[in-house]
């Protein structure tokens, strides 16, 4: 079953689709609050046993019109419907996708002029691996403290959260943090992709169940953008909302902003720049 991740998003969207948003009545015996195997089933149009076999592993390659009426049933976003689609074909061996390319580490001059005109933002670009490949004044000065540009961690977010104890004192929802990340390890070709299985295996010794219960877990897709709290190891609490924002397909790089969430974490990203406040502005909720 670990590796049964077509299964594990389809359990996972039924269990957050609520009965009433598709017109049936939630009733008083359920176990879970999402849909039942049966009604999953009478909407897309399938049989229980099918819907059973794809959610058990046991039939990994539905046709393109089930996938459609699954999405459809569902009400998968946009993005929700490429992943799905993704997972059919990583259940074969043959397709890797980007699993085959190399890591990308070299950052294109324009993106590095954007990076430039971001400071003094806090914003980073990470490799698929979670490793930053460059980033903002802004953003050293934010997680340089917490230890991530340290030696052994050398600026890898996925291996500082579960590697390095600082991140559960700097992540007050480390639990969510960690899920974000398998999260965004797990989209896309995952174990089909070298750089990221050589991850994998190394997160699974060094982190052990804190790791692998997640991948087990954790479906793909992570939050793109969202509310992350910090307990900063120089000026306290900060709540910073952040964006993602993908390269193209031949980058395989995505720039995370970060600007501040609400007037006292402007104050300390300002103090912590040496800036009179007002140099960054909160972001309105």
């Amino acid at each position: 079953m670990r590796d049964n991740e077509l299964g594990l998003f389809l359990r996972s969207r039924r269990d957050a689709v609520a009965p009433a948003s598709v017109g049936l009545p939630a009733g008083a015996r359920r176990r879970a609050p999402g849909l039942r195997r049966s009604e999953l089933a009478l909407l897309a149009g399938v049989s229980v046993e099918y819907l059973t076999r794809l959610e058990q592993g046991r039939d990994r390659r539905p046709s393109p019109e089930i996938l459609a009426a699954l999405a459809d049933a569902l009400r998968l976003t946009p993005s929700e419907r490429v992943h799905l689609y993704r997972l059919t074909k990583t259940a074969d061996p043959g397709f890797a996708c980007v699993g085959s390319a190399p890591r990308v580490r070299t950052v294109r001059p324009f993106v590095r002029s954007v990076l430039d005109h971001l400071d003094p933002a806090a914003a980073a670009l990470f490799d698929r691996t979670g490793e930053v490949l460059a980033c903002t004044d802004g953003y050293r000065r934010l997680m340089a403290p917490s230890g991530l540009f340290d030696e052994d961690n050398g600026g890898h977010l996925a291996w500082y959260v579960f590697a390095d104890a600082r991140a559960r004192e700097l992540y007050p929802d480390w639990s969510e943090i960690a899920d974000q990340w398998v999260a965004t390890l797990k989209e896309g070709p995952f174990r089909a992709d070298p750089a990221v299985a050589g991850l994998a295996e190394q997160l699974t010794v060094v982190a052990g169940v804190e790791f692998t219960r997640r991948v087990a877990t954790v479906p793909g897709l992570p939050a793109a953008s969202g509310i992350a709290r910090m307990n900063h190891p120089v000026v306290g609490p900060l709540r910073l909302a952040y964006e993602t924002l993908d390269l193209s397909a031949d980058d395989a790089q995505r720039l995370v902003v970060h600007l501040p969430a609400d007037e006292a974490s402007a104050t300390a990203l300002d103090r912590l720049a040496g800036r009179r406040p007002g140099g960054l502005r909160a972001v309105s909720e």
